[in-house]
């Protein structure tokens, strides 16, 4: 197929571009660098950098299909700036949609999160569980979910939504490198790198099993697999909607234990309150996509996870 990944040449989009051209795709990479890296698109997939809002001359060369990450993803910043999350990560897809629905582009997959779900009533969380999202950056990918809903209907638009908390790990040489940080293991990980002093641990009495929040953590390399198979499933005029998640979740305190252990190097802690707002466990249940589409995590364990994160920050380093 001929597919345009925009925020191809972020984090998640480049992984999933590499895959995409693994199999065979036409792939072309739409991507403004505003927090992507031009050297991340991997080889064989075609870079045009611009913004999603001036997609439609692009589109109109013909796409069977467009993956969908490019977009304002932090969730402070969306409270201190909200009408830039608003104006990117809603404007900017109506403006895509439009753009598809002019050049006849029948699908979509989009990269949602479970940041939809504000804080759950239940753990883990489901498809059918109620959306409150506690942010603008949530609230306004709940905007583009409702927005695929109605495409779909008034449209006959074929379209995925995936949902996910954390994604971590690396796909070879494709890595986290984010200009403002907010990831745990990438910042622990820096502290064995010597790049930051020490980590922050906000909290040790939740009511989990050692004092610390529990968060679900998705390998990258799976996280992009379940986004091939989203494609090969839309539907015309049919909206899906799937959370992704390794079904347990790791304790902060879990997760810098197995970065000490990975890297052999000391990792200094400072304990301080808790954050406000902070759920003790935040886990996905994907049992959804499991049962329609035939996903499961093939890389769930958090030693492979963190292993394969340490690997890609010491090549990216020259280490």
């Amino acid at each position: 197929m001929r597919l345009l990944v925009t925020g191809g040449a972020g984090y998640i989009g480049s992984v999933v571009a590499a895959q995409l051209v693994e199999e065979g795709h036409d792939v072309t990479v739409l991507d403004d660098l505003s927090t992507g890296h031009a050297d991340a698109v991997p080889e064989g997939a075609r870079f045009v950098r611009g913004s999603i809002t001036d997609a439609g001359g692009l589109l109109a060369e013909g796409f069977d299909a467009v993956l969908h990450f490019a977009a304002k993803s932090l969730v402070g910043e969306s409270v201190e700036r909200p009408g830039e999350y608003w104006a990117c990560n809603l404007g900017g897809t109506l403006a895509l949609l439009e753009a598809m629905r002019a050049a006849g582009v029948p699908r979509i997959v989009f990269s949602s999160t479970a940041a939809v779900y504000g804080e759950p009533e239940r753990v883990p969380i489901e498809e059918t569980d109620p959306t409150r999202p506690a942010s603008p950056y949530g609230a306004s990918k709940l905007a583009v979910d409702t927005a695929l809903t109605a495409f779909a209907g008034l449209y006959g638009l074929a379209a995925v939504s995936l949902r996910y908390f954390n994604v971590a790990g690396a796909y070879g040489r494709f890595c986290e490198r984010h200009a403002v940080e907010t990831h745990l293991i990438p910042n622990v990980l820096k502290v064995a790198l010597g790049e930051r002093e020490s980590v922050s641990l906000f909290g040790t009495d939740y009511p989990t099993e050692d004092g610390t929040c529990v968060r679900d953590y998705l390998h990258v390399a799976d996280l992009a697999r379940a986004h091939l198979l989203a494609l090969r499933a839309c539907t015309p005029g049919t909206h899906r909607i799937y959370n992704l998640g390794n079904g347990t979740g790791f304790s902060v305190k879990e997760v810098i234990d197995v970065c000490r252990e990975v890297t052999g190097r000391p990792i200094p802690v400072v304990v301080g309150p808790r954050r406000p707002g902070d759920p003790a466990v935040l886990v996905a249940s994907a049992e959804k996509i499991k049962r329609e589409l035939g996903w499961k995590p093939e890389r769930p364990g958090l030693h492979e996870i963190v292993a394969d994160a340490w690997e890609a920050m010491l090549r990216l380093r020259g280490a």
